[in-house]
């Protein structure tokens, strides 16, 4: 169970605490709704002479986070009106806004809330009421929470089949950046990729790379891009990865990756951010 949310904001001088049981700032949280794993649209196509239909894909759609904030104010230094007015700064409509959620009973390692990036929708707050509340409405485009504090694992390439375990603790698929730092020539660099039921795939990278070269590989979804760093000059080597290759993503478990270059070791890392599909 969560603890603590945070509502941050460009436009926010400070940070919005709201606690968990507890009327922090006269706001008491008395319901959030849209953190389960959002509902998935599948596509189906059916035939006029065949009973059903056959799949043909499926997508996450829209997370839309709602939140029933009631309105408590300290008769001493707050009024309704005062705790509505931070209530409406927070959340206007329209406004960017980053959600930080922390979260108790969790073995997984969090350190600045399992965050997501929403805007407002809506922010209602009925005024003839002897039991004042607001209602909000925010749209996360990208359904995924996130830890923003990226994993890098390092090591060397090696001549051998010896793989790298990467045990992934997200709950979504996440894509991975590949940095690769030459420090020899090198023609080609192949990066294995194995799953938690032993399957391997690969990406085969071809090209003329000497020592002091830096490759930089992104298979992270609408950012998939291939660079290369030379000489304080950056350019783009997509053409490098062989038509065949897979782009490789990691999945909730289990993972294996190993880099392999004839010859001695080059250093190379990975680096990904943990996804999670619910809280």
């Amino acid at each position: 169970m969560f603890s603590k949310l945070v509502v941050a904001g460009d436009d926010l001088v400070e940070p919005l605490t709201l606690q968990l049981g507890d009327a922090f700032g006269g706001i008491i949280i008395r319901d959030i709704a849209g953190l389960d794993p959002v509902k998935a649209t599948l596509t189906s196509s059916t035939f006029a002479t065949q009973p059903g239909s056959i799949f043909q894909g499926s997508r996450r759609g829209d997370r839309n986070i709602t939140l029933k904030l009631g309105i408590e104010p300290d008769p001493a230094t707050q009024t309704v009106r005062s705790v509505k007015k931070t209530i409406y700064k927070a959340f206007r409509p329209e406004a960017k806004r980053l959600l930080k959620f922390y979260v108790d009973d969790t073995d997984d390692t969090i350190e600045d809330g399992y965050q997501i990036l929403g805007y407002v929708e809506s922010c209602d707050s009925p005024t003839f009421t002897n039991d004042p509340e607001t209602n909000i409405s925010i749209m996360c485009y990208d359904p995924d929470f996130y830890d923003p504090i990226p994993v890098t694992v390092s090591g060397l390439t090696t001549a051998d089949a010896t793989a790298t375990y990467f045990p992934y603790e997200g709950t979504s698929d996440t894509g991975v950046q590949f940095t690769i730092n030459v420090n020899r020539s090198v023609s080609e660099i192949v990066i294995y990729y194995t799953d938690a039921n032993l399957v391997t795939t690969s990406m085969d990278i071809v090209g003329t790379f000497i020592a002091g070269d830096t490759i930089t590989i992104s298979t992270v979804t609408g950012n998939k891009e291939v660079d290369l760093l030379r000489a304080g000059v950056t350019t783009s080597i997509l053409y490098a990865i062989s038509p065949q290759s897979s782009w490789h993503q990691l999945s909730e478990g289990d993972n294996w990756f190993r880099f392999y270059a004839a010859g001695a070791g080059i250093p190379a890392s990975v680096t990904y951010t943990k996804l999670y599909g619910e809280l």
